[in-house]
């Protein structure tokens, strides 16, 4: 009976072993699998990040682009209007293509409110500020009144001022893109860049 109760047990202990291993090795692929899928899931959101990234920063390049692009083309329009208005040439038609230049660059900066850092939109606060001061002393000289401080000198050297600082405005942007380091100091504010009315 010894040896029938020692053949129960050792087959007993044979099928409960086949049967542990196969649970043993079951929950074993299971681990692995689960674990191969937690690695496949970091490496997809890995990759979401990397193209999330990759679209914001092509959107702040295009953002900065065009505005840019705009600042320049208002900048100029205001510098040629100043000098018709100086020379007394001004025609409806360059009136309308200052409008115009001058609606762009709005539509531009609100754009880049939305999506600019802080440090651009600083510089684009600043160039814009300069620009309306400008805008609205060029308009006032266009009509006879002009303000204290809006001979066409003094006009003329706040938009040379402004033409200098878009250098700064254009450093920012630059930075903020990874293209060049944040410059160590910022230089003094240009001409005309000085906060007034």
């Amino acid at each position: 009976m010894d040896s029938g109760l020692i053949a129960l047990g050792a087959a007993v202990v044979g099928v409960a072993g086949t049967l542990l291993a196969t649970v043993l090795s079951q929950r074993m692929v299971a681990r692995v699998q689960a674990a191969q899928f937690e690695r496949e899931q970091q490496v997809d959101r890995t990759r979401w990040l990397r193209e999330q990234e990759l679209a914001e920063l092509a959107r702040r390049r295009e953002c900065y682009a065009a505005a840019n692009a705009a600042y320049r083309r208002y900048r100029i329009g205001l510098m040629s209007f100043l000098w018709l208005v100086h020379r007394s040439q001004v025609t409806p038609e360059e009136r309308a293509a200052l409008e115009e230049v001058r609606g762009g660059h709005h539509t531009v900066f609100a754009e880049a409110q939305m999506i600019a850092s802080a440090a651009v939109l600083a510089e684009l606060d600043t160039m814009t500020r300069g620009m309306t001061r400008a805008y609205a002393r060029t308009m006032r000289l266009a009509e006879g009144a002009p303000a204290p401080d809006g001979s066409f000198e003094e006009i003329h050297a706040r938009l040379l001022g402004l033409s200098a600082h878009a250098d700064v405005m254009r450093s920012a942007m630059r930075a903020d893109l990874g293209v060049e380091a944040v410059p160590v100091g910022r230089p003094p504010s240009p001409p005309g860049l000085a906060p007034g009315p």
